[in-house]
């Protein structure tokens, strides 16, 4: 490939060009969520910042097996669906201070609602209908 100026070659002689990869939101359909019994977690407040999705109903002992680094270690604003019913607890376990959140709630910010720095340990998820 003499016409190659060298300048575009790689070291080993390549001019393929390098493969990129692009991440692109997507929007997720399953019969779960679209029944309406699921939860959206967020790191920071206003929904924003690492996001996980739990689906129920289900229970989790402790907020360690939720994925994302900053959602095991703060969670600040959440969404429920329109058959959801979320307690969250202060500790793992299920143990202490409890509070509940309806159907359709959007808070935007736990650190005050909650008056536990955000800090939600175990998450018990139900569905209504």
């Amino acid at each position: 490939c003499s016409s190659t100026p060298s300048n575009l070659q790689t070291a080993t002689g390549d001019t393929r060009p390098q493969p990129v990869v692009v991440q692109v939101p997507v929007e997720v359909s399953a019969p779960a969520l679209e029944s309406g019994c699921w939860v959206q977690f967020y790191s920071d407040r206003n929904f924003k910042g690492e996001l996980a999705t739990l689906v129920g109903p289900a229970s989790l002992e402790s907020a360690d097996k939720m994925t994302g680094k900053q959602l095991k270690r703060h969670i600040d604003s959440l969404v429920t669906g329109s058959k959801a019913t979320l307690r969250v607890y202060e500790h793992s376990m299920f143990k202490d201070r409890s509070t509940v959140f309806g159907p359709n709630s959007r808070e935007a910010g736990l650190i005050t609602t909650l008056g536990i720095g955000g800090d939600i340990q175990s998450p018990q998820l139900e569905c209504d209908g």
